[in-house]
């Protein structure tokens, strides 16, 4: 295969109607396509539709990977669902967009990189999907990472200043992991950007919210109770929500003392970050090392120990093995001299040693085989 795309969509709020079926049946005839969904991959050809456009038709979530290093990731949000303002703070580079079409917002992501693997795409989404309900919730850690990757991947200038910090940024959930590695997101870089991440305290959210609540005029509830009961509208607790979030001032996603730092001061912790930690990986495998060095030895000086009760056998031992002419029993006699080389060593018999040696390499100098098997070693001189 020269090339491979994937191209998938899913509708989450309103299924297809059968006119729209069709629409998306003339783009491709070879689609996977559902109520809910439409699924294609290309090895040879080019996908005649428009994602963008697609996605303000009919779809609330867009995924698509190509086998040259391209992802790209897209959301639809009812705008009455998100802070629209907040939203265009984080979304603002390259790599992280936002359009406005009509009553919707649309989300793109876009990772590319020169440094890939071939990867299939199918799985992504259901990874990811969930961060559009986690967005309409609230939770804009998807959004501020978008904008992370935009700063690693040198969309702003360095004096540019970094939105709110999201809270609970140190401790990212299933699909925001996945979101990470679809994007390729500097983990160092998220880790340093979780330094100004308050933790979020879901008491103290209860009780500003139950205090919000208790201000409302009386009318407003009686609507919101009456939405409730007649108008059965799903998005009205989200609402609900997005109003009182709203209202909370964007210093509290802060820690405490903490203030908005630029791209080119997040880069440099970033960077000095990941030079600690390669360090500390450094370290940890130079201990390691010398602690299987120092087992070596051991184990090396207790085999030696144990040669030493045996010397003579050993020396009788390399002697039938040799008789046999086996390739195998060649290999086994060659390192039991080596053994036996170490040992003279050790106990100050390297002279006797090489006349032993010497004897055998006359003996047996007409087997070709056994002779190289020694120089192999360094028991040829």
């Amino acid at each position: 295969m020269s090339e491979y795309q994937y191209y998938e969509f899913q509708a989450i709020d309103k299924p297809l109607n059968e006119k729209g079926i069709q629409a998306l049946r003339k783009l491709s005839s070879r689609a996977q396509i559902t109520p809910t969904s439409f699924v294609n991959t290309y090895n040879w050809a080019d996908f005649r539709g428009n994602p963008l456009s697609l996605m303000e038709k009919y779809f609330d979530t867009f995924l698509y990977v190509a086998n040259w290093g391209t992802h790209r990731f897209m959301l639809r949000i009812p705008r009455k669902l998100i802070n629209v303002d907040l939203t265009k703070e984080y979304c603002i580079g390259e790599s992280a967009a936002v359009y406005e079409k009509g009553e919707y917002l649309i989300l793109e992501f876009t990772s590319e990189t020169d440094d890939y693997e071939w990867e299939e795409g199918e799985g992504w989404l259901s990874s990811l999907i969930s961060l559009r309900s986690d967005i309409i919730g609230g939770d804009y850690r998807c959004l501020y990472l978008g904008w992370l990757y935009c700063a690693q991947a040198g969309d702003f200038e360095d004096d540019e200043p970094e939105p709110p910090v999201p809270p609970n940024l140190d401790n990212l959930n299933a699909p925001l992991k996945s979101f990470v590695d679809f994007m390729r997101i500097d983990t160092d870089f998220i880790a340093v950007a979780a330094e100004n991440s308050a933790s979020e305290n879901k008491e103290t959210d209860r009780k500003e919210l139950k205090c919000w609540i208790n201000n409302f005029p009386e009318s407003e509830k009686d609507e919101i109770l009456f939405r409730l009961v007649k108008g059965r509208d799903p998005h009205l607790g989200t609402e609900l929500m997005q109003r009182f979030q709203n209202i909370v001032s964007v210093e509290n996603n802060y820690a405490s003392g903490k203030k908005p730092r630029t791209v080119e001061e997040l880069i440099t912790q970033a960077e000095a970050s990941a030079a600690a930690r390669e360090h500390r990986i450094a370290e940890q495998k130079a201990k390691e090392r010398a602690r299987k060095e120092r087992e070596k030895v051991i184990i090396c000086e207790k085999h030696l120990n144990d040669l030493a009760k045996s010397e003579d056998m050993v020396w009788e031992k390399v002697h039938e093995l040799i008789k046999t002419t086996l390739p195998s029993n060649y290999d086994e006699a060659v390192t039991l001299l080596v053994d036996l080389r170490d040992l003279s060593k050790k106990i100050s018999k390297d002279k006797i040693f090489k006349e032993r040696l010497r004897s055998i390499r006359e003996k047996h100098s007409r087997k070709p085989s056994f002779v190289r098997r020694l120089k192999n070693v360094g028991l040829d001189g």
